[in-house]
């Protein structure tokens, strides 16, 4: 076993057990916010605990951060670990997980910001209930994007920001498929995502990129939501936490962040992953977005609790 194996393995039995212990006793509660639907984690015996509002990446994703084909759990492992230091956890599950709600309306009529009104009107739930001392939001991937966003609209006190890009989507996109696919498969998709961002309607749309006609308006919407403009206005406090085997964002993403918000605190974990995690190469790294049970960084919950901790004088 080599030494960052052995590492991994034991600070995960060593964090199993403490969020074991701790969660064995916390109470969660099922709650529905605007249509959202959510569970809410409180740890036991703590008056008025910090509140972290996690918020999942991109996709259909569920509130333990879960896809129809990648189950990394990473929201839920995120939930049990904060629990653990006794900072309460909402988490929830994005529009489109489990079916498309009526409530929602018809699904060629979402556009980005319907995703950051959800966690504003979570945020706000969790401030007017009373029940906390702080509201921190917590964004993975996609999710920093909508953070950034929520916490224009809807008063936080601190914003993590984990494995989270700098750039705008349709722009991350063609970054992400220019690695993987040969210059003559890849020119026509990134043609047709220039086009999309542009506000026209690609029909039909290359091989490669299945995006319909009806649907391309509100995938502008996101291609176009650009993190850093929205992140220079911010002057709270801010964590941006980054990892050295992302094989979705580069060093790059998180120092364009960093330089955005001068204010802000940074981690660099240089063996964690997309999905929070220590992996030792590529084929273990995609392992990794389909095991659940698999520890997240350890570093990188020190570091995040103890960011959240701090601002709750606690």
């Amino acid at each position: 076993m080599t030494r960052l194996r052995m590492r991994t393995a034991l600070a995960g039995i060593a964090a199993l057990l403490a969020a074991f212990a701790a969660n064995a006793s916390a109470e969660e509660t099922k709650v529905t916010v605007a249509a959202i639907d959510a569970v809410l984690t409180m740890p036991a015996g703590v008056e008025k605990p910090p509140v972290a509002l996690l918020i999942a990446g991109s996709g259909t994703v569920d509130h333990d951060g879960n896809g129809p084909q990648m189950k990394p759990a990473t929201l839920k492992k995120l939930s049990d670990q904060l629990v653990a230091h006794n900072i309460a956890t909402p988490r929830y599950d994005k529009r489109g997980a489990g079916g498309w709600k009526p409530e929602f309306g018809k699904p060629e009529d979402f556009r980005f910001k319907d995703f950051v009104q959800d966690a504003s009107a979570l945020a706000k739930y969790l401030r007017d209930s009373g029940k906390f001392s702080k509201i921190i939001l917590v964004g993975h991937s996609e999710g920093g994007l909508v953070a950034i966003l929520a916490a224009q609209q809807q008063t936080a006190d601190r914003l993590v920001l984990l494995a989270t890009a700098a750039r705008k989507q349709g722009d991350l996109l063609k970054a992400q498929l220019e690695k993987k696919l040969s210059p003559e498969a890849y020119a026509p998709i990134a043609k047709a995502v220039d086009t999309i961002m542009a506000g026209q309607i690609v029909d039909p749309p290359p091989q490669g990129l299945p995006i319909p006609p009806a649907m391309q308006p509100s995938l502008a919407s996101s291609f176009n939501q650009d993190p850093i403009d929205p992140l220079q206005k911010l002057t709270l406090p801010i964590l941006i936490v980054a990892g050295g085997r992302d094989l979705q964002l580069a060093r790059v993403d998180m120092i364009a962040l960093s330089t955005a918000a001068p204010q802000a605190k940074t981690a660099w974990e240089p063996d964690m992953n997309h999905v929070l995690v220590d992996v030792t190469n590529d084929a273990d790294n995609l392992a990794a977005y389909g095991q659940s049970d698999r520890p997240l960084d350890r570093d990188m919950i020190d570091e995040v609790a103890a960011f959240i901790l701090e601002g709750a004088g606690r």
